[in-house]
């Protein structure tokens, strides 16, 4: 019997991949292994569904079994992965031992988590999942912070949220809480949202956009600690600066994290990702990456396809791309490669719209590591320009968002 090609992760990296590969093989048998129910959603809904007033549950498109019908795949659910063996191509699961022909890590990222002081620094919440995403909105629909549901329900109030991060998810989060009409204070070490991303005059335009629905800013600081209100469901958090806040919960969105700890157990390259080439295939033969997980190097590994064998690996660089484009052309290469016809992945210019209602925003961001500078070129229209004075990415907010792909053809990718 044929081994199956096994797919380790259900989000939209795992599921796109199945999809596009089930397009060029109909009888490959493939088995995708998660450790959630494996329905699908897009990830991306998490961070708006409040101020539309989507309840968790409808934010899933398509059932597991749906899915499972749809492309003819077997589905091993609510199970973890425990080791990979590229020797034997083995994996050890909770369910058993599986054997594959070909292996996919679509293992996602982790939410970064810093060490916060006080009584209640187990109360913070990030949300990664739909599963995460489910616990934030039950607490806040009336969930005291100790997780109780026995405050009154009549009339409840809105719950205060602290957000720890004003990046490019804090900020979304920000925009859409407050828009359902949540109180929202935002901590943040920069000087200023989304800073690391953003030309400073557009930062500034969405710290008032925000600041002008209800966002309180605190700004050069960070969260020391969080406490427990005696005799309240409030939380009391202190920041670094000194000054207290009042909160009903902590929401922590201060980045993401290549999940690398099977591909590093087992041996495989990993930096800020797990490192793969351009055709996606990490340092083991047969097994490759892709997503939030993995970090796209340029060129090849040796002949035999195992970094610590070849003699000379030309595999260098790298970068994470957590976005949906990357992921959707990422499978498709991957997909055709996995059919056997092996594919290199080409990555366009992919634009991000920044769900911020408040200031829409489009950022075409610049390669990491290229020297150049913001440069206004108009009201709400900033381009990249490098020493060679190329344009190598672009901003455009609030009008000028419509102009996404006139500006995408200025751009040397």
């Amino acid at each position: 019997m044929t081994q199956p090609i096994i797919i380790i992760g259900a989000g939209l990296a795992g599921w796109t991949t199945a999809r596009e590969f089930r397009k060029l093989d109909s009888t490959t048998p493939v088995l995708l292994i998660t450790a959630n129910s494996g329905d699908f959603y897009a990830k991306p809904s998490l961070s708006n569904a409040l101020a539309q007033g989507r309840a968790p549950a409808q934010l899933v498109s398509t059932l597991a079994v749906k899915m499972v019908e749809t492309l003819q795949v077997t589905l091993l659910a609510n199970t973890r992965v425990e080791a990979i063996n590229p020797q034997t191509r083995t994996l050890t699961t909770s369910q058993g031992e599986f054997s594959y022909h070909q292996l996919v890590l679509a293992t996602g990222a982790q939410p970064i988590r810093i060490p916060v002081a006080g009584d209640a620094a187990e109360q913070v919440q990030s949300i990664n999942s739909l599963d995460d995403f489910s616990a934030f909105h039950a607490r806040l629909m009336g969930a005291g912070s100790d997780g109780s549901s026995n405050e009154p329900q009549a009339m409840p109030h809105k719950k205060h949220v602290l957000i720890m991060g004003a990046g490019l998810i804090g900020c979304e989060f920000a925009n859409d809480l407050v828009a359902a009409g949540y109180p929202v204070t935002v901590v943040d070490p920069a000087t200023g949202p989304m800073a690391a991303l953003l030309p400073l005059e557009a930062n500034e335009q969405l710290r008032e956009a925000l600041a002008a629905l209800g966002v309180t800013w605190h700004f050069g600081a960070t969260v020391k600690s969080v406490n427990q209100v005696a005799g309240q469901p409030a939380l009391q958090v202190e920041l670094s600066n000194g000054h207290l806040a009042a909160a009903d919960t902590v929401l922590s969105a201060i980045g993401l994290r290549a999940d690398t700890a099977l591909a590093q157990a087992a041996g495989l390259a990993c930096e800020r990702g797990i490192v793969v080439d351009v055709t996606l295939q990490t340092s083991a033969a047969h097994i490759y990456a892709l997503g939030d997980g993995a970090q796209y190097a340029k060129g090849f590994w040796g002949d035999d396809g195992n970094a610590s064998n070849a003699s000379t690996p030309s595999v260098s660089g790298g970068r994470i791309l957590p976005y949906v484009m990357p992921i959707m052309s990422a499978a498709r290469a991957l997909a055709a490669t996995l059919a056997g016809t092996p594919t290199e992945v080409v990555f366009p210019l992919m634009p991000v719209a920044i769900k911020t209602p408040a200031l829409p925003i489009v950022v075409a961001a610049p390669t990491p590591g290229t020297a150049g500078g913001w440069h206004s070129e108009e009201p709400g229209l900033w381009q990249f320009i490098d020493a060679q004075e190329q344009a190598r990415g672009f901003t455009l907010t609030g009008q000028q968002t419509p102009r996404r792909a006139e500006q995408a053809k200025r751009v040397i990718a």
